[in-house]
Parts: structure tokens; C-alpha cells; sequence
């Protein structure tokens, strides 16, 4: 399991660090430049409207599949027709309910134009989400790969042609953007439903009643689990352009920042999707889970201290390397919500080791709690200071949940902390921080961030904070 962890992950990155900087960077920044700060910021308050109530979509479906398949990979063939209708019939239900909602809120004819649109793509990540679901639970992990940036590279052929291939100067509108998705995600969920249908000899498409509300009974743990959490990761943006007087600019503003923490934020999400299944399959065969787990730890956390705190010194040397508008507002919330990478990788690990485990109910309790945090701190941050209070708001509420979740989880699996290792942690956070107070004032551009993290990833390797010999061996030893 360990082997298959790594080796996998090394693919997955790969795939992921070739294709997705370029989009977010070139193409999706480039998008922002040039429909300006208040289209986008409308844009991305309704994509993250959007997103709020996409567990009528999913139900918590794609990773209650996940770990039932990486447990029972001989009962994918019986579920997987009927809970493809049962699909169908949840984004009836989400596009009623989001569409009405919006309706309701206030959203004008264009808005709610977008948002239609938007609701349409949601259906579609959903769909290949849920296929990528099976994927991973049957260990298919190269294939899985292949589907984690398909989508990515179709936007960059079809936005690259929309930016810089079209004859005429007209300018470019955000809805093309939105209808360049569509596609996208479209033909990405079609391959992946082909794929699967020649892999898998599948049950009759159909709707099976009985069968749906046994699913719907044993996912809704996990579907309020990413309900709360979708909310109070999403609830910021959606506040800003609703109860912020100008608040189509501060949504474009804070998009700046959260668009660069969403970069790296896939790159740790990477991590989850790899460990859930395993965990689950290791859970079940009750293996010893410490190595795996520091191991994963240690890499991530220290990869997250060094891009935290790189741009807590470093925020508006890397705003002003793609963004021209707006430049050090953005900075000034971006040095805030670069921070909380730190406890959301965290998250990442011990969130998704609870939930291999099964403990939702205790989950569900502390998303709420962060639902609740986040909200109170939106709602008294907002109108003040915009997005640098958002950005506060999801630093204060990604840290409380992450320390909670680490306390739960090494409560209810009776885990005990590798000493060493957070020693060596901690020290290299120290010396993470200290290397960039000292040398920022001499390399203050964005190529001194480039070369101050290189040099810190070495040292992380050198002082063990990066595991690099027992990871190697981790990777050597049979799966």
C-alpha cells in the first residue's frame, strides 16, 4: 500500500505540476486581466454560489464509493447503473433548488444566465468525480491520473485560441470562458463513462428506488460532511459581493489571492485522493498505519510551510507576477490566505484518515462548528475590511478545524505522535520563517522566492523534516 502510494503520487504530480500552474497562471489569470476585476469577481462569486449546495449533486456519493469500492471492488458492477440514474434525479433536484435560490437572493437576468451555465458544469465534475471514484477504489490510479488534468488541458487549447488565436480583436466575454468549460468538462466525463463501461461490465441504467434510498441512508454522513465543508470554504466570496459595499471588486480582489491558494490546494488534494482508498483498504486489514502517515505528513506539512510562509513574505512580489489590476490589496489579503495552506494540508491527511475510518458523525460536528466560525467572522470582517477580513475569517476557521481533526484522530485510532518527527518539524518551520524574514529584504523579487524555497525544500531534505530515506524505502517495499 505504501508503494503504491508514492509511486502513484509521483505521476500524479507530475501530470498535475505540467498541466494545471499553466492554466491557473496563464490561463485562467489572464482571463481575470482581461474582463477586469468586477466581471470576474461577479463570475466567482456565482461559481462558489454554485458550489455551495453541490452536495444535492453528489450526496457525499463519490466518497462513500470511494472507500466502499476500495473495501468491496466486487460490488462496483451491481452499483454502478443504478446510481448513474440516481444521478440524474439529484441534479434535477440542484438545479431547482440553486436556480430558485439564486431567484431568491437577488441575482439579476445575466446573473442568473451564468449561473444556469454554471450549474450545468457542476453536473459534469460530478459525474467525473464520481467515475474517478472507481478508478481509485479498483487501484486504477494511472487512469485516474490521466482524468485529474484531461479537463485542465482541454480549457488551456480552447481558452488559448480565445485569448491569442482569434482573428478579430474583440474582447473576450466571461461567458465564453464558462461555455469553454462546459465543453471541457463535458467530453472529460463522456471519455471517462466510456472507459469505465469497457472496463466494467455494467448493470442496465436505470432507477431503482429502493436501491437509491439505501444509498442516499448510508452516503448522507458524508454528504452533509462536504455540504458544511463546501460551505464554510466557499461561503467567503459569496459574502463579500453580497454584504460588501463594493462588492463585485472585492470578490475580484480576494480571487486574486484564493485563485493562487486553490493552485497549491490541488496539489494537497492530490494527497487525499490517493489516501482514502488506501487507508480504507488498510484500515480494514487493520495494518500498522504510522509510517504511511508520518511519511505523507512530513512531506506535505513541510511543502506547505514553505509555500505558506514563502508568500506570507513574498504576496505581492508573486500577485504582481501575473495580476495587473488591484495589485496590493490583493497582495495584502493574499499574504493572509496563503497562510492557512498550512492547516488545510493538514486537513487533508487527518481529515481523510477519519473519514477512511468512518468517523462522520464527529466530522460533521467539527464542520459545522467551522461553518458557524467562519460565518460570524465573514459577517463582522466583511463590511470593514473586504477581503483582507475574508481572508482572516478562512485562516482563523482552516487552523481550528485542522488542530481539532488531528486531536480526533490520533484520540479515536489510539495513534501515537512520532516525536522525532515533529521535532524535526517545528524546527524546520523555525528555520523556514527565519530564512525568509532575514533574506527577503535582499532577493525581494519573485525570483528570490524561487530560490529561497529551492533552498529550504533542500534543507527540509537534509534535516529529515522531508523524509527522504524512509520515503524511499517506503516506495521500495512491496505494496
Amino acid at each position: 500500500m505504501r508503494k503504491t502510494f508514492f509511486t502513484n503520487l509521483f505521476l500524479l504530480v507530475l501530470l498535475n505540476l505540467l498541466v494545471k500552474p499553466f492554466y491557473i497562471l496563464g490561463i485562467d489569470a489572464e482571463i481575470q486581466n482581461q474582463v477586469g476585476s468586477a466581471a470576474y469577481g461577479d463570475y466567482f462569486a456565482l461559481l462558489n454560489f454554485s458550489f455551495l449546495f453541490n452536495i444535492l449533486l453528489d450526496f457525499g456519493i463519490t466518497n462513500y464509493n470511494t472507500r466502499t469500492i476500495a473495501q468491496t471492488p466486487h460490488v462496483l458492477k451491481g452499483y454502478l447503473g443504478p446510481i448513474i440514474g440516481l444521478r440524474v434525479l439529484l441534479f434535477i433536484l440542484y438545479t431547482v433548488f440553486t436556480l430558485a435560490l439564486g431567484l431568491f437572493i437577488g441575482y439579476s437576468d445575466k446573473q442568473l444566465y451564468l449561473l444556469s451555465i454554471l450549474v450545468l458544469n457542476q453536473f459534469f465534475v460530478a459525474v467525473l468525480q464520481y467515475l474517478r471514484s472507481n478508478f481509485t477504489g479498483l487501484h486504477l490510479f494511472r487512469i485516474d491520473a490521466l482524468f485529474s488534468v484531461l479537463d485542465r488541458l482541454l480549457l488551456i487549447l480552447i481558452c488559448s485560441w480565445l485569448l491569442w488565436g482569434r482573428a478579430t480583436d474583440s474582447q473576450i466575454q466571461i461567458e465564453w470562458f464558462v461555455w469553454a468549460q462546459t465543453f471541457s468538462y463535458g467530453i472529460s466525463a463522456l471519455l471517462a463513462l466510456l472507459i469505465t463501461f469497457s472496463r466494467i461490465e455494467v448493470s442496465r441504467l436505470r432507477i431503482k428506488p429502493l436501491f437509491s434510498v439505501v444509498i442516499l441512508r448510508q452516503s448522507f454522513p458524508y454528504a452533509l460532511l462536504i455540504l458544511l465543508m463546501m460551505i464554510y470554504n466557499r461561503m467567503d466570496s459569496v459574502m463579500l459581493e453580497r454584504i460588501h459595499a463594493n462588492g463585485s471588486v472585492e470578490a475580484g480582489i480576494y480571487a486574486q489571492g484564493y485563485r493562487l491558494l486553490d493552485a497549491v490546494n490541488m496539489f494537497a488534494l492530490l494527497f487525499a485522493g490517493l489516501l482514502l482508498p488506501i487507508f480504507s483498504r488498510m484500515l480494514k486489514k487493520r495494518e500498522n498505519l504510522s509510517p504511511l502517515l508520518t511519511s505523507s505528513s512530513l512531506v506535505l506539512m513541510s511543502i506547505a510551510t514553505i509555500v505558506g510562509i514563502g508568500g506570507l513574505f513574498y504576496s505581492e512580489a508573486i500577485i504582481s507576477v501575473r495580476y495587473i489590476d488591484e495589485i496590493q490589496p490583493s497582495a495584502f489579503a493574499f499574504s493572509i490566505l496563503i497562510l492557512s495552506f498550512i492547516p488545510v494540508s493538514a486537513t487533508y491527511i487527518y481529515g481523510t484518515l477519519l473519514t477512511a475510518n468512518g468517523d462522520l458523525k464527529r466530522l460533521n460536528q467539527l464542520a459545522m462548528g467551522g461553518l458557524v466560525l467562519n460565518f460570524l467572522l465573514n459577517y463582522f470582517l466583511i463590511p470593514d475590511t473586504g477581503a483582507f477580513g475574508a481572508a482572516i475569517a478562512t485562516l482563523f476557521t482552516q487552523t481550528a478545524t485542522a488542530v481539532a481533526q488531528l486531536i480526533l484522530a490520533f484520540k479515536k485510532l489510539h495513534l501515537q505522535p512520532n516525536l522525532p518527527a515533529v521535532t524535526r518539524f517545528f524546527i524546520f518551520m523555525v528555520i523556514c520563517f527565519g530564512t525568509f524574514l532575514l533574506a527577503t529584504p535582499y532577493l525581494p523579487s519573485f525570483i528570490g522566492f524561487l530560490l529561497l524555497s529551492f533552498l529550504l525544500f533542500l534543507i527540509a531534505m537534509l534535516t529529515g523534516a522531508i523524509p527522504v530515506k524512509d520515503t524511499l524505502k517506503l516506495v521500495k517495499t512491496k505494496s
